[in-house]
């Protein structure tokens, strides 16, 4: 099953490269399978796309923590807490302070 969800997933981002939800959905199947650096790829295509899609910057922080790069993870979730805080969303924007305070 996950291999044939992770296929959906690659042909609906295929079809519509600037579908965001699509991307994320891709992006963190990869990750759930442990698939760190093909995640990271969609991360960064989805923040290119959709700069101020907020999930993309605390999931791909994590999976920069994940992957031992903290200082990257460090600049994304600062970026992060950029985008929330010009768009507004608090609860956002507090996920990942905290992220960003927990990596000192």
């Amino acid at each position: 099953m996950p291999s044939n969800r992770l296929q959906i997933l690659k042909s609906m981002v295929e079809a519509n490269p600037s579908d965001s939800f699509a991307r994320y959905g891709l992006a963190m199947e990869y990750r759930n399978s442990g698939e760190l650096e093909a995640a990271m790829g969609e991360f960064s295509a989805l923040m290119e796309h959709n700069p101020d899609y907020s999930p993309a910057y605390f999931h791909g922080g994590q999976t920069l923590e994940r992957l031992g790069r903290l200082e990257e993870a460090r600049a994304l979730y600062e970026k992060g807490v950029e985008v929330t805080t010009r768009g507004g969303d608090q609860h956002a924007r507090s996920e990942m302070q905290g992220a960003l305070d927990m990596l000192g």
